[in-house]
């Protein structure tokens, strides 16, 4: 989608800190800074803040959205699919469509990152419905799980 206008237009959307919807988990808080719903599905933004030796998702893949993540604080290790690196400020890890990839925070100290994701689906209604999940107590039979993921779009390896 490209914009065809020649003069410009008044489009731009701020959206102060007030508006943004953080998720807090005991390990966890994600910030759903410019989801798909703010940015017209063309990407979602995300902070992710990570505890001390928090853990996180195991190797898995997207089919319609590519993924990035950007280091703001601490030491995340970011999985490829092939290997894992301590990675600090400043790194970035793509992960296209279709790759394998993972991350965690393993360090002793707490971790910050971006996570960019483009297109942007809805993408924060898989963390909220994960949140219910846990807090609920409910458990999710394997076959639950995998229908609860392939509807997330989120597989695992």
């Amino acid at each position: 989608m490209s914009y065809l206008g020649t003069t410009g237009e008044h489009s731009a959307r701020f959206r102060p800190v007030d508006e943004t919807i953080v998720l807090d988990r005991p390990t966890t808080s994600a910030h759903f800074v410019a989801p798909g719903s703010v940015t017209d599905g063309q990407f979602g933004l995300f902070r992710w803040d990570m505890a001390p030796a928090s853990g996180g998702p195991a190797r898995h893949f997207h089919k319609t959205f590519s993924e990035s993540f950007y280091v703001i604080d601490g030491t995340v290790r970011l999985d490829d699919g092939e290997r894992a690196v301590d990675a600090t400020a400043g790194d970035f890890l793509y992960v296209p469509m279709g790759g394998i990839h993972a991350f965690a925070n393993v360090s002793d100290e707490p971790a910050s990152m971006l996570i960019l994701f483009a297109p942007g689906p809805p993408r924060e209604q898989y963390f909220l419905e994960l949140a219910e999940i846990a807090e609920s107590g409910r458990e999710l039979s394997a076959e639950e799980w995998t229908e609860f993921y392939a509807r997330h779009d989120q597989y695992m390896v």
